[in-house]
């Protein structure tokens, strides 16, 4: 019995640095290129066409960045299995993953929070610019 769990552990430390070489690619993207896009889209012009020409260049990296967040979520999936093991040898391990898994969080609920911001300031904007055209053609009506 100890063998075969031996055996298992052996072939999950197998399967898991098969999956880091995914967890550091996207960990890797995440720390050179994710968080500083997401941080120079902090930053909202405030004219509504650099608004949307802004929300544009957005939903291209969000597609990209959407995809590293799913590719890491698969990837902690397939180490769903090594909670069932309390071997003191894959404790390394698990906070390899743990770390990875609130990395991956982190950046994930970052790119939530700022597809939300970025749709809700466009429309606001659009709300305003449509506000602005009703009162010019109001006023232009009166003078007329």
């Amino acid at each position: 019995m100890m063998s075969n769990k031996r055996i298992q552990e052996l072939e999950l430390v197998m399967e898991f640095e098969k999956v880091e070489k995914c967890f550091k690619e996207v960990s890797s993207w995440i720390e050179n290129v994710g968080r500083e896009r997401l941080k120079k889209t902090v930053i909202l012009d405030d004219s509504l066409e650099m608004l949307l020409q802004a929300q544009r260049q957005f939903k291209e990296f969000d597609l990209v960045a959407s995809e590293y967040c799913k590719r890491g979520q698969e990837a902690l999936k397939r180490m769903n299995q090594w909670k069932e093991f309390s071997f003191v040898d894959v404790h390394s391990y698990r906070v390899k993953l743990q770390a990875y898994k609130d990395q991956l969080e982190e950046f994930c609920t970052q790119l939530d929070e700022t597809r939300h911001r970025v749709g809700e300031t466009v429309r606001l904007y659009e709300f305003f610019d449509k506000v602005r055209q009703g009162i010019c053609c109001t006023q232009e009506g009166v003078k007329s």
